[in-house]
């Protein structure tokens, strides 16, 4: 009894089911989301940007499932739009900052030396200021809309990655096989690309899920005070921001996106949870032995 206890506390055959099913559960989700705002043209019953003042701020309706806006705009058809907007700008987003903190990552970590120096101070300054604070520093600055924001996140984001992919090359540079293939005359360029980028997929990928959960929110955030996406674009942030002086006398404007911002969002991470337990064959091995 007590070993069967020790096992489902310690990430046992219990909590793996649970996090299956959980992500299981997030992935149908996701995808279910995904699904209806790429197909949002062919399944919205309105134009995004389509007014009509004598349906103002309507309520529920069979005609309009989630009420109209203070425009008269659908609220459900610019929910589909707005996840189009969302979701693509966040895995854009992510993906650069993936390949700039990858690329620097991989260069401090392989040669070190006063090259890993003065790149690991680079990243220390970024990452002593106030993430948030910055951001919104740089985004201020630039001026609202897509391209301020797009370039505040990257600015703000791709240390996180510099410093993972740092840590994963120094680990796997020092690995026995690396040096042997070192020693028979391979090239700094040939090892990286064949043997040691290789060989870091399994955390890419768990950080890149992980990320573009939080980039959802910063974007939202960023569109919430005003400096992100503008309006008539259908972004969440934007949609919650527009209806957030009738939240007392329409709260579901306000709430249809704002579920949505989070049920991405905890969906992802639920992914992105699992992904790094089934990934992490070091912590694999050690529940096996429990």
């Amino acid at each position: 009894m007590k070993l069967k206890l020790k096992r489902g506390l310690n990430g046992g055959p219990a909590n793996e089911t649970l996090m299956k099913g959980a992500a299981g559960f997030a992935c149908l989700v996701l995808l279910f989301v995904l699904l209806c705002s790429f197909l949002a043209p062919w399944i919205a019953p309105y134009d995004l940007n389509q007014v009509q003042m004598s349906e103002r701020l309507a309520p529920l309706s069979p005609a309009h499932i989630l009420g109209t806006d203070t425009l008269g705009r659908d609220v459900f058809s610019r929910l589909l739009y707005g996840g189009r907007v969302s979701i693509v700008l966040a895995i854009a987003v992510t993906a650069v900052t993936m390949g700039l903190g990858l690329i620097i990552g991989t260069i401090g970590g392989y040669w070190g030396g006063w090259i890993d120096d003065l790149i690991q101070g680079i990243v220390s300054i970024f990452q002593g200021l106030p993430g948030l604070a910055f951001m919104l520093a740089i985004a201020g600055t630039l001026g609202p809309g897509m391209k301020s924001l797009f370039i505040a996140l990257i600015v703000t984001s791709w240390p996180e990655f510099s410093r993972v992919v740092r840590g994963e090359v120094m680990k796997l540079r020092e690995e026995p096989y690396v040096e042997g293939i070192r020693a028979l005359g391979a090239g700094p360029c040939y090892m990286i690309l064949r043997h040691i980028l290789p060989n870091m997929i399994g955390p890419l990928i768990v950080l890149f899920t992980i990320r573009i959960g939080r980039v959802i929110l910063s974007i939202a955030s960023l569109s919430f005070l005003g400096l992100g996406l503008q309006p008539p674009e259908a972004d969440w942030g934007v949609m919650v921001n527009d209806a957030r002086p009738y939240f007392r006398s329409y709260a579901h404007l306000m709430l249809a996106p704002g579920l949505c911002i989070a049920i991405v969002s905890l969906c992802i991470n639920w992914i992105g949870d699992y992904l790094r337990d089934r990934l992490d064959t070091k912590s694999t091995q050690e529940k096996s032995l429990l």
